[in-house]
């Protein structure tokens, strides 16, 4: 499309400056899904680059998704959405889905458990926590079978045996989720909140359990939610 004119890119920059101009002109449907790119060459002029800073950004576009080189005809349109921000978003909804189930199970298990509970198993669930520890305190691995150990116990500790029985069979599932707050998206329950529901179990009020949970879960789902509007 001759007639598009794209700000000239300034001295150093490189083919990440350009990628991000051809983007955005793809993005704004100036090039739109199947017409064909201007050649190497007018790319070279309209951006004041190289023509091998053009041929590096193009193979990173056509690596992202967004072009397709069709030989002995040019370069093409393929998309104006990066695929790999719709995956991201997905297993963002999908990730908000684990946690708003495992919040349901949390919730009512810390409920029983208010109800159900004996001192020896309070004990055992702040020996729990207390063997957990930080995120920072061991490895990766070993910090999310801690963790997921001592949500195990809260399960266990409502003493119904169908609900400890559907955990175990998602387990896989609720290790994702603790697994996902050890990145930098999703903000990790500090000991302060998993301590909360332990006295929230303790005090034997279902209540107080049933706004404890919520109170851990609210912020990550909170998170989620931000992520998936962005």
């Amino acid at each position: 499309m001759v007639g598009c004119s794209l700000e000239p890119l300034d001295r150093p920059t490189l083919a990440g400056n350009a990628v991000d101009a051809i983007r955005a002109e793809i993005v704004a449907s100036r090039w739109a899904v199947g017409n064909r790119l201007p050649n190497e060459a007018t790319l070279s002029a309209m951006l004041s680059v190289s023509r091998g800073t053009i041929r590096e950004a193009v193979r990173m576009l056509v690596a992202k998704g967004y072009l397709e080189t069709r030989q002995g005809s040019g370069t093409y349109v393929r998309s104006a959405v990066d695929p790999a921000e719709t995956l991201l978003r997905t297993r963002r909804a999908g990730l908000r889905d684990l946690f708003e189930a495992r919040c349901a199970l949390d919730v009512e298990a810390a409920r029983l458990a208010a109800i159900r509970h004996t001192p020896a198993g309070v004990a055992d669930l702040r020996a729990l926590l207390a063997r957990r520890g930080n995120s920072g305190d061991t490895d990766r691995a070993t910090f999310v079978a801690r963790d997921l150990a001592f949500h195990k116990a809260v399960i266990a500790a409502s003493g119904n045996r169908a609900m400890i029985e559907i955990y175990e069979f998602f387990s896989a599932s609720i290790r994702e989720t603790i697994e996902a707050t050890l990145c930098d998206d999703v903000p990790e329950p500090d000991l302060e909140a998993h301590a909360a529901i332990i006295d929230a179990i303790a005090s034997g009020d279902p209540a107080k359990a049933d706004a404890a949970v919520r109170g851990f879960m609210d912020p990550v789902l909170a998170s989620l939610d931000r992520m998936l509007l962005s």
